[in-house]
């Protein structure tokens, strides 16, 4: 009897045939490598996948997916990794398809203001190209994210009330679905009419739909002048009470964000930040400079009958990013309150007028729940975020975290909002998504089961069940 068995490895198997189609510097088990890029900066766990995929290419990418497809192989996209609801989190037997090497600016078309840029160029890397020209690209959030994964997701920042989310600045792009086949959407046009709006579509899916390769961006003019101002105000009524007046009002506020008093005393001590202990508001205004000084001061005249003070205000742009970096830095400042603390960092968005009675009840559950939690937000578009600490010292701290965070999906729901205004979904919100659109799950899942019906884009994210 022959005693000799061999025994099969199909997770070899689609490591190899990766391996021999792409190269072996492209693909890599290194263990050090799985866990670095399993997770994103979310709460939510992640286990290391079987490789990591480094694609320099849409043909590469696409050779990955049929691979992968093949073999039935879970496909999890990522960018950089800054996301919050574990969009990109890996499981055991997924490949990783890291696009953070594609990263080449294809086009920049100047006079009709778009460019073309491969997934995992970094927005700040496109800025800078871009600045030659007079142009930019303001969306996203505020730390330097890849434009892919913005695109993923959807993202938006605090340029969002002034020039949109991303579903608004992208007019095309390139993707690869599950079969590994390549599909090209939209135009470099200022509009078109042409078909079905699969560019929309595939914008803020998460990976669940196709990989996005390619993406042509509306590129923005670099205004003449801007001024930004920091406003402190007795209440955190009165402040989501003036930004709601001042969106009712002509100004055309470019920036408008929130930080309560909990936050400002976190940058105090993390960064040194001055200002009063107090709920802040900060401005912005972008255009001519004439357009600029007319409008901050029907700013400042409507911010003195709510009792606001002025802190600061810039007209210089190097002087006005530090000033903006107080309110980049709130998530690493909110984690220093408490030495050791993870964060559950969330965000839902309300109809303006609602802002500040869901501001107002959300504070309040903070302080009946016993937890640290400081609120920011890119207010002019209603939505805010709460960074949840969990205390190592506090046994319970993570069920009256997942607590509230129900609850505020609750309290947004209920006010005709949305339980995610720009972190998405990931793993984190898929019940909240359910609860929102129970009436269009079964739209989506048709979607995903047309596009994806072996279920391996991303799997387990955005929704429960393809």
């Amino acid at each position: 009897m022959n005693t000799n068995t061999t025994t099969h490895n199909p997770d070899g198997d689609v490591i190899a045939e990766l391996i021999s189609a792409l190269g072996t510097g492209a693909v890599s088990t290194e263990p050090a490598v799985l866990r670095e890029k399993a997770h994103d900066r979310s709460f939510h766990g992640a286990v290391p996948p079987l490789a990591v995929i480094r694609p320099t290419s849409t043909a590469e990418v696409s050779s990955a997916v049929a691979i992968c497809a093949d073999h039935g192989v879970p496909v999890v996209p990522r960018g950089s990794g800054t996301g919050l609801e574990g969009g990109a989190n890996t499981s055991a037997q997924s490949i990783c398809l890291d696009l953070s090497a594609m990263d080449q600016i294809v086009e920049v078309a100047v006079d009709d203001m778009y460019a073309c840029v491969q997934a995992g160029v970094m927005k700040s890397a496109l800025n800078a190209e871009l600045a030659g020209h007079s142009l930019a690209f303001p969306v996203g959030p505020g730390v330097d994210a890849s434009v892919g994964g913005m695109a993923a997701t959807s993202a938006s920042g605090t340029t969002a009330v002034g020039h949109g989310t991303l579903k608004e600045n992208v007019t095309g792009l390139t993707a690869v679905l599950a079969d590994g086949s390549v599909m090209s959407t939209g135009s470099t046009t200022k509009k078109t009419s042409a078909g079905y709006d699969l560019t929309h579509l595939l914008i803020g899916s998460e990976g669940t739909l196709g990989v996005i390769t390619e993406i042509t961006l509306r590129l923005h003019p670099v205004p003449e002048a801007t001024r930004m101002g920091i406003w402190s105000l007795p209440s955190l009524g009165a402040a989501a009470d003036l930004v709601v007046a001042s969106m009712r009002s002509s100004l055309h506020l470019a920036r408008v964000e929130l930080l309560d008093d909990a936050t400002v005393e976190s940058l105090t001590a993390y960064s040194g930040y001055t200002a009063p202990v107090a709920h802040t508001l900060m401005v912005e205004f972008e255009g001519s400079a004439a357009e600029v000084d007319a409008q901050y001061q029907q700013f400042t005249g409507l911010a003195h009958t709510f009792a606001a003070v002025e802190f600061a205000s810039s007209s210089e742009p190097d002087e006005s990013a530090l000033l903006w970096q107080a309110r980049h830095d709130a998530l690493p400042a909110a984690l220093a309150l408490i030495p050791g603390s993870r964060a559950i960092p969330t965000d839902v968005c309300v109809p303006i007028s609602r802002l500040p009675e869901c501001v107002l009840a959300t504070h309040e559950d903070v302080l009946a729940s016993g937890l640290t939690a400081p609120i920011v937000g890119h207010v002019g578009d209603g939505n805010f975020h709460v960074a949840v600490l969990l205390d190592p010292g506090d046994d319970d701290a993570e069920a009256r975290a997942r607590n509230f965070t129900a609850r505020l999906v609750d309290r947004a729901l209920a006010m005709g909002g949305t339980c995610t205004g720009e972190h998405g979904i990931g793993t984190g919100k898929v019940a909240a998504l359910a609860q929102e659109h129970a009436s269009s799950m079964n739209a989506m899942r048709a979607i995903k089961s047309a596009l994806d019906p072996k279920n391996i884009m991303n799997p387990g994210k955005v929704l429960a069940h393809a």
